[in-house]
Formats: C-alpha cells, structure tokens, sequence
C-alpha cells in the first residue's frame, strides 16, 4: 500500500465546498493500493460553523492528522486558514516524510496559499508532489474591477509560477481548469496532468436527516430549487430567466405554488439575485437565502424540490459539479450551461436533456429567452418524461476520478 499525502487547511465538520474534494478523492482511495493521509488544521481554528453531520460522509479508511494555525485577529486582518496554519502545515509534512513512508504530496487548491508548501515541502524532502485545480488561481476578474479582486489577480500572477515550477503533477477538476497553468509554466517542460471532476459518491444521497427543517412553506409550495454561488458569470442567465417568469405571470400561465428557492448564493458584490427578482417584479414567488447550508441539508432539499435548477456561467469550462448532485437527487433537472460545458454532455449522456438550455457566444438574447420560456413551459405543465439513465453517471463519479489520479500517480513514482 502507497502513501498519499494530502493537505488541505480545512475537513469535516467544515462545510466548504472545497472540502468535498479531498473527502470524495480519499474515500474511494484505498480500492487502488493508495493510503490517504489528510494533514489538515483543527476545527478550532475555523471560521466557519461546523457541521456535525458530514462526517458521515467521510470514509474510516482516511486517516486524518490535525495541526494548529493562528487564529483570527480583532480587527480580521488574516482570514485565509492556508495562510494562518501555512508554518504549522509546512513543519507537520516534513515530520512525517521523515518519520513515516509517505510516496507522494498532493495538495487541492484554494487555499492557494497551501500551493506554495509544495514547493516548500519538496525543496526540503526532495518528495514529488502535485498542485490540484478546485479553481482556477489566476483567473478572469474583467466584471471585477474592485481592488480586492485586483490584488488577488496581481498576487496570483506572482505566486502561482513559483508554487508550480517544480510540481510533478498538474490535476483539476476538468482540464479547462489547469490548461492555463500548463501554457503558462510548463511550454517547454512536459508535466504529467491529469483532469477528473469532483464526482460524487452515491452514498452521500442516502443519508436522511431527522426533523429537518425545509427552507419553504410546507402546504401547497412546489419549489423550484438552485442550490449553490451564485456566479458572477450567470448574471445574463437569470436575467434571461426571470424575464421570461414575468412574462408567464404577466399572461397568467404562471402557477403561483411554484416557487424558486436559491439556496446558498454566498455573500457576493453587486446585484444580487433577490435584486434582479425585485427589477422583474416577481420578488413575491423567488426567494434568495445567501446563508450556507450544510451539504446533506442540501441534498436532502434536492430531493425534497419540484425540481432543481442549475444556473450555469457563460464561460465554456465552468464544470458544474452539482450536476451530479441534481440528477441523484432523482427530480426533474432545468439548466442553463455553455453549450461547450461539459454539463452538457454530463446531461445528455443521461438522457435528462429535455429541461436543458444550451448558451453560446453567438446566441441572440431574443432567442435564448424564447428557449427558456420553451422549457419553463414543459416544466410548469409536466409535459415530458423524466428518466434519466443514471449508471451513464458511473465514469464521472468519485470512485473513478480515484482511479484516474492514482494511474498519474503510479505513473509518476
């Protein structure tokens, strides 16, 4: 058995969204002769309010040792954990490839600053080691102008080519995600890399939690539910969509039982999502919770719904790995995605296109409108089947993005 080193500042009971990485990764790493080892930080140290029931969700296989970090100052000048924990991470990694048989470092990003250990850890051990994409480090920030997002970029331009240059390994959640990094650092230095999405593991979507509490009223309410960001590259596509509610509520062909529930949709600058309701004058029948939910909540809210929508980004590489989560959930799916997105070959290979509307750089707002308003009328009127072909799904799920890294691996030492 091979020893794989993961770090990762966050882990269960966090409920990040970036957390799902390493659990989904490392769950299903033992079926191919790897160990995973997670070095991750204490929850004490978190920012965030713990979830106790995604530790469900974690295989016993892992084993997982736990550091320090600094904490939060008043006033919050550091909030980044790869930043506060990055000495306590650095000088536990080495420990262990001293002490212990550890085969290879792989470290998930954001924290981007975590990027930077590899270099670090490597330059001390000589240990290979691989950067994961969750996001893209240096990314586009033209609808972001604000000096934050301005530092973050200039930063990022910096760092990432002196955290990458002596990787052994390039992985992401699709290769979209990282051929940037490959262009950028590696045109003259052959790299393995790998591309394998978040997945999912079917187990996740058969944990029930007792005496929830659902987000809607429970008499007469059919929710429609988007569970998730709310991107700062789908602002086209829910203007498009609730332009095309107003017009069925406008003619009366609009069910006033069926409303749309946006779960999660973070904390973002700009126009929010309740905002663009209230401009289209349908503030009364969508709802907008920015709040987090717990990850099983959500799962279960999916399940629960009229159906799931997944309003995607006009960008071609935005992955969508709750496309996943809405076809287990086993209710109708509407979504909107960059024709080239690879949702969309994720939908039609399951057979659950017929909700799907397909965006491109050519498209004519007039057009796109008229295919919404299509699709929202199939959906509001039942009119079309919905049985998706769910073990199409098989080659996209965590099991098989494990095997996908470990044959890099194997590959590599």
């Amino acid at each position: 058995m091979k020893n794989l080193l993961i770090i990762y500042p966050h882990w269960v009971p966090s409920n990040l969204a970036g957390v799902h990485r390493p659990r989904l990764i490392a769950n299903f790493l033992n079926d191919f002769g790897w160990h995973p080892i997670l070095l991750t930080v204490s929850p004490e140290y978190y920012e965030e309010l713990a979830d106790p029931d995604i530790a469900r969700t974690a295989s016993q296989d892992i084993e997982v040792i736990y550091t320090s970090a600094y904490k939060v100052s008043k006033p919050r000048v550091v909030g980044d954990i790869g930043l506060r924990a990055f000495p306590f991470l650095y000088k536990k990694a080495v420990e262990l490839i001293k002490t212990r048989k550890i085969d290879f470092l792989w470290i998930p990003i954001p924290s981007f600053y975590s990027a930077l250990l590899g270099r670090l850890i490597h330059s001390k051990t000589s240990l290979p080691y691989g950067i994961d994409y969750i996001d893209p480090w240096v990314r586009d920030i033209s609808n972001r102008q604000d000096w934050r997002s301005k530092l973050s970029l200039f930063v990022a331009q910096r760092l990432e080519p002196i955290a990458v240059k002596k990787a052994a390994l390039i992985s992401g959640v699709s290769t979209a995600y990282y051929a940037p990094v490959l262009e950028r650092n590696f045109k003259y230095k052959a790299i393995a890399h790998v591309g394998m999405p978040y997945g999912f593991d079917p187990k996740d979507h058969n944990i029930v939690i007792d005496r929830l509490k659902f987000p809607w009223p429970d008499k007469g309410c059919e929710p429609l539910v988007y569970a998730g960001a709310f991107l700062p590259n789908s602002h086209l596509f829910i203007k498009l969509l609730f332009q095309a509610i107003k017009l069925k509520v406008e003619q009366g062909a609009w069910d006033k039982n069926k409303q749309l529930f946006f779960l999660g949709t973070g904390f973002y600058a700009g126009i929010t999502i309740a905002d663009y309701a209230k401009q289209y004058g349908i503030e009364s029948i969508v709802h907008e919770v920015r709040e987090r939910f717990p990850f099983l909540h959500v799962l279960n809210f999916l399940s629960a719904a009229y159906a799931v929508m997944i309003i995607g980004s006009t960008e071609k590489h935005y992955t969508a790995s709750k496309t996943y989560q809405a076809l287990l959930s086993k209710r109708p799916v509407f979504g909107i995605f960059h024709k080239e997105s690879s949702a969309v070959t994720v939908m039609e290979e399951c057979q659950a296109a017929s909700l799907l509307v397909e965006y491109t750089e050519q498209s004519e707002e007039q057009f796109l409108l008229s295919d919404i308003a299509d699709k929202l009328e199939l959906l509001l009127n039942g009119q079309f089947q919905w049985t998706p072909d769910l073990s199409k799904l098989e080659k996209y799920s965590a099991r098989a993005s494990a095997e996908a890294l470990v044959h890099k691996l194997n590959d590599i030492i």
